[in-house]
């Protein structure tokens, strides 16, 4: 029973959430002693569920251009001939670690305007140190047998790359991006600031009227996305290192 518990508690969690953005009304009870004059309980100005799944959009893009350009600049630094880039790559992945999101988001406004883009841009400066350190550790510390090994059977460096250092490299890699998008998930919510469609609306509605209760459904919603997608993405982790150990053997 104790091995299964986990598992229950996830797809609970996951029912929980699905039950909340697709129907809210059904929790009103539970966050009516929250709200005070008789102000709306459930977040009135758009549906929960659509901003859910913009602000899940928002940091997939995000996500997936940080991963894009940080697993190229780690394969070019671990290149013979992009190793002397290796100072200048650390440089410009650690920007966006540099600038709180707020003041991104301050300075990407007057160049691409309110909405998404300054949103996108944050997220994908902040992306970009995990995921660049992760493959660059990944890519380093491989086992030189089979690297040598992969030599030996006479394939080429672009052959060695896709078909054994970057599968030997995938859950080093995949730890990176689950930090990534635990990071963009929660920082997303500043988007809102700048007129991006996240669910930071709900938040910022809830302080702007008081109201605890926009507060806690906003908070609450980013809270288990990120625990369900940190979740998952460490399963996948799991599973591609017990597969690539298998292949290695």
């Amino acid at each position: 029973m104790k091995a299964w518990l986990p598992s229950l508690l996830r797809l609970a969690l996951v029912m929980l959430l699905v039950a909340f953005v697709t129907n809210p009304g059904w929790f009103v009870p539970l966050l009516k002693p929250l709200t005070e004059n008789n102000a709306p309980v459930i977040y009135n100005q758009g549906s929960l569920l659509t901003l859910t799944l913009l602000h899940l959009r928002t940091v997939l893009i995000a996500t997936v251009a940080a991963t894009i350009v940080a697993v190229a600049l780690a394969i070019l630094v671990t290149r013979p001939a992009g190793a002397e880039f290796l100072p200048l790559s650390r440089s410009l992945v650690n920007i966006g670690q540099t600038f709180p999101p707020v003041a991104v988001l301050a300075l990407a406004v007057p160049a691409v305007g309110f909405g998404e883009k300054p949103t996108l841009i944050a997220l994908f400066l902040y992306g970009l140190l995990p995921i660049f350190e992760n493959a660059l550790t990944g890519l380093t510390t491989l086992p030189a047998n089979v690297v040598e090994a992969a030599r030996g059977a006479g394939m080429t460096g672009w052959q060695r790359l896709t078909k054994v250092e970057l599968p030997l490299s995938a859950p080093i890699i995949l730890g990176g991006i689950r930090l990534s998008v635990v990071i963009s998930l929660a920082t997303a919510t500043l988007g809102s600031t700048v007129a991006a469609k996240t669910l930071g609306e709900v938040i910022i509605a809830g302080l702007l009227s008081n109201n605890l209760a926009f507060i806690l459904q906003g908070g609450l919603i980013v809270a288990a996305l990120a625990v369900l997608i940190y979740d998952g993405l460490s399963a996948i982790e799991r599973y591609t290192a017990r597969r690539m150990g298998r292949e290695a053997e």
